[in-house]
């Protein structure tokens, strides 16, 4: 899997939410700021790190503040996918006080959250990381910053599984039963896709070693989800699935259970824990005073 640039490949939705965000924070005025502070006054603070994990963000942070204030300057001193600790200054923001101090909650809201899911999403990679099997994020993210919370995935040492319903076919359970079965459900995937002159994966969920053979059976899939599975169930069904089919375990897998999943052989491994159940990192930003 490539690695992608998020504010290159996802720059008008980035562009958008920040926008948003904006407006909603600040309405017609950040009236504190305006009331305290002189329209010539200049500042400077820092990102001070309140908890140990994986910081991510830093790169959003910029955009954000030279989004606002094209004027503004950061200087970063640690980079996106970095281990931080308690105390550690990730970067130093210089400009305008009252565009760092209008800026400030969002820029924290969206590192301390993105953070947090780097920080689960690494805890989880590094206990398969000797293994050729890849973690995996869901859909399971919170509305209206999803690319943000998959974003930090990435940084975390994840991959994302799909952005959402329009980049890859994913027919699960409920699919399969309101399409009458796994051969019809695929069927008519296979033939939609080419009627709309679409080239998109076609990912099948299984509930049991039965379903997989009547997924083998219809041909024409991508990738086998095996939700539910035990290890050595994962085993058996690996043993009938040609290789050039992914294989994907997902189905309350954690940090208790990763590793005998991976052990399997399966391809990838998929958790919504990523960025459903993660604690965000504590994270501050505090004004920074130089003695004459």
């Amino acid at each position: 899997m490539e690695k992608v640039d998020f504010l290159k490949t996802y720059k008008n939705e980035i562009e958008a939410i920040v926008k948003n965000a904006l407006a909603e924070d600040i309405g017609d005025g950040d009236h504190t700021s305006l009331a305290t502070i002189p329209d010539t006054a200049q500042g400077e603070a820092k990102l001070l790190v309140k908890d140990d994990g994986i910081l991510a963000g830093v790169e959003l942070a910029e955009y954000i503040f030279n989004y606002f204030d094209p004027n503004l300057q950061i200087e970063v001193f640690i980079k996106d996918g970095t281990e931080v600790k308690k105390g550690d200054v990730a970067f130093h923001v210089k400009g305008s006080s009252r565009s760092i101090l209008s800026t400030e909650r969002l820029v924290l809201n969206f590192m301390q959250r993105m953070s947090g899911v780097a920080t689960k999403t690494h805890e989880l990679a590094k206990l398969i990381a000797h293994l050729p099997t890849k973690l995996l994020d869901t859909r399971k993210t919170t509305p209206g910053i999803r690319i943000m919370e998959k974003w930090a995935v990435t940084i975390g040492g994840g991959h994302n599984h799909r952005m959402a319903l329009y980049d890859m076919v994913m027919i699960k359970d409920n699919h399969i039963d309101y399409a009458g079965g796994i051969k019809d459900a695929i069927e008519r995937t296979k033939q939609y896709l080419i009627y709309q002159g679409k080239r998109l994966k076609i990912e099948v969920e299984s509930r049991n070693i039965d379903e997989v053979k009547e997924i083998l059976a219809a041909g024409g899939v991508d990738r086998i989800m095996l939700d539910n599975y035990s290890p050595n169930e994962i085993v058996e069904a690996l043993k009938i699935i040609p290789d050039e089919i992914e294989t994907e375990a997902s189905g309350g897998i954690d940090e208790t259970t990763i590793l005998s999943y991976a052990e399997t052989g399966v391809d990838y491994i998929s958790s919504g824990a990523v960025t459903h159940s993660f604690k965000s990192l504590d994270l501050s930003l505090k004004a920074v005073y130089h003695k004459d």
